[in-house]
């Protein structure tokens, strides 16, 4: 069986290199899998091209945090096209150990749990789905389980509340000290559009979600449903 990691692909190399540190770690932890780095567009391999390569089946695991177009429709569509005997996982989604990362990148910039001053902007890329972005709200409500913080999603497109809107607020709400946690994997385009935004607001940004080992356990957890799914069928 073989790991096909799938991305959306960006213009910005910041972007491929988390991918494919990801994939490193993947390896790391499972030394015998064969796992490969695709994308959907602007940075190679694409994805028809790696499929085409695989031998035995292969499960694609796109490498998104939202379940939304790209993982609805680019990735069965590219999938099909290529004809090869592959099944797409799910995405990443809120998993809890994902949502224990952004919390960790946050108390690495500095925040401590215990502040009830705090509030957090958690800020990700809108969808046209409006579940996609629901499931998305998830995470600054799982964010605070464990904090005092109080939390709010903003969206970086798409879809309200912008990140200005939810920084209001969250100071409506009592909140004194704003912290952005980017809801994102990689370092691109659209960080650096919240970064300039923070930057205008003196309000600190953690780190994305980034190469960490719990990424690439919750890839590899996909990968595993994926296959016991399709062992049973």
């Amino acid at each position: 069986m073989t790991l096909v990691l799938t991305a959306h692909g960006s213009a910005d190399p910041r972007s491929a290199a988390t991918v494919r540190s990801v994939a490193d770690c993947i390896r790391r932890l499972r030394p015998g899998l064969d796992t490969r780095v695709a994308f959907c567009e602007q940075n190679s391999p694409n994805l028809r091209d790696v499929l085409a390569t695989v031998t035995n089946r292969a499960v694609v695991v796109p490498l998104l945090l939202a379940d939304a177009y790209h993982a609805r429709v680019d990735i069965p569509a590219m999938i099909a096209e290529s004809g090869a005997d592959a099944r797409r996982a799910e995405v990443l989604g809120e998993d809890d150990r994902l949502i224990h990362v952004l919390r960790q990148r946050l108390e690495h910039a500095g925040v401590s749990r215990l502040d009830p001053g705090v509030g957090v902007l958690v800020t990700a890329v809108g969808s046209s789905h409006p579940q996609a972005n629901a499931r998305t709200a998830v995470v600054a409500r799982e964010l605070t389980l464990t904090t005092l913080w109080t939390a709010t999603t903003a969206f970086a497109t798409g879809p309200q509340p912008t990140p200005a809107e939810a920084a209001a607020e969250l100071r409506a709400r009592g909140a004194t000290r704003l912290v952005i946690a980017p809801w994102f994997l990689a370092h691109g385009r659209i960080t650096d559009r919240v970064a300039k935004f923070a930057r205008t607001e003196g309000i600190p940004m953690s780190a994305p979600l980034g190469a960490h080992r719990q990424v690439a356990e919750t890839v590899l957890d996909r990968f595993d449903a994926a296959s016991a799914s399709r062992m049973a069928a």
